[in-house]
């Protein structure tokens, strides 16, 4: 036997070998059943994980559960058929490969929608960043949390606070958050955020003492007031004369802060 004769012999052999591995007939229910259950039996304990897992993901890799139930049983026989004509013919080697494929390519579209959303937070943190040097102009002098008390309805709780508006624009409305803790707890008594709409605006450069009166109901009628807590405030946005935000954090949230930070360790950015 010459040597290319050989090479073809062995090329001949692998070939009927490998088309006598047992592959999934979806011709009937019947036949998927059993074929499936032939050709898992032909593998090692280890492959037939392998391969269970492979089955699912192919077998649903074109499933779209909202048409699914969009559609009722014309849009389910269909899917079905999409499943069927996916699985035919194929070997458990084929299953994994095409599992395998299919898994890579999901894993390249969510790097590619997490780049995206990591590009968006960035940009609404860069924004956020620079509106905190605007807000800070913005100035809280004094800032006071305390409960008054009512002849009939029980205490009211107050917010006082002077402000100075240093920015270089009127200004219709503030938008705070407050935080009343006290020294050595790491928990809050409150930490909530509150508005105010200026009664014909603040000017550049006024001055202005606010008393602001929380529903007794709310957390802020319910927060404890011990001696030694301390009431900060900090101002999260500044509404405009035309009553359009002019500068904002509250679009970056310590939520977005979080998924940001997910994103760049989970895709090395």
């Amino acid at each position: 036997m010459n040597h290319k004769r050989l090479v073809g012999t062995v090329f001949l052999l692998l070939t009927l070998a490998a088309c006598s591995k047992p592959t999934i007939d979806t011709s009937t229910d019947e036949t998927m059943k059993a074929s499936i259950e032939k050709v898992k039996n032909s593998l090692s304990d280890d492959k037939k994980e392998k391969f269970d897992e492979a089955m699912k993901i192919v077998a649903f890799s074109n499933v779209d559960f909202k048409d699914l139930f969009a559609g009722g049983a014309l849009a389910a026989n269909g899917l079905e058929g999409k499943m069927k004509q996916s699985l035919q013919g194929k070997t458990a080697d084929d299953i994994i490969a095409q599992a395998e494929s299919i898994k890579q390519e999901r894993a390249a579209k969510e790097k590619e929608q997490a780049l995206s959303e990591i590009k968006e937070l960035i940009a609404k943190q860069a924004k956020a960043e620079q509106a905190k040097s605007e807000l800070a102009k913005f100035r809280i002098e004094r800032s006071r949390f305390y409960k008054q008390q009512q002849a009939f309805m029980g205490s009211q709780p107050i917010i006082e606070i002077s402000v100075t508006n240093g920015t270089s624009h009127p200004i219709s409305r503030a938008y705070f958050k407050g935080v009343l803790s006290s020294p050595g707890r790491s928990v809050p008594w409150i930490k909530d955020d509150f508005n105010y709409e200026i009664p014909g605006g603040l000017e550049v450069g006024e001055k202005a003492t606010w008393h602001l009166s929380p529903n007794m109901f709310s957390d802020w009628g319910k927060a404890k007031t011990p001696a030694d807590a301390v009431f900060t405030v900090e101002v999260e946005q500044l509404d405009g004369a035309n009553k359009e935000s002019l500068f904002s954090v509250k679009d970056f949230t310590e939520d977005d802060a979080k998924r940001l930070a997910e994103l760049k360790k989970k895709y090395g950015q």
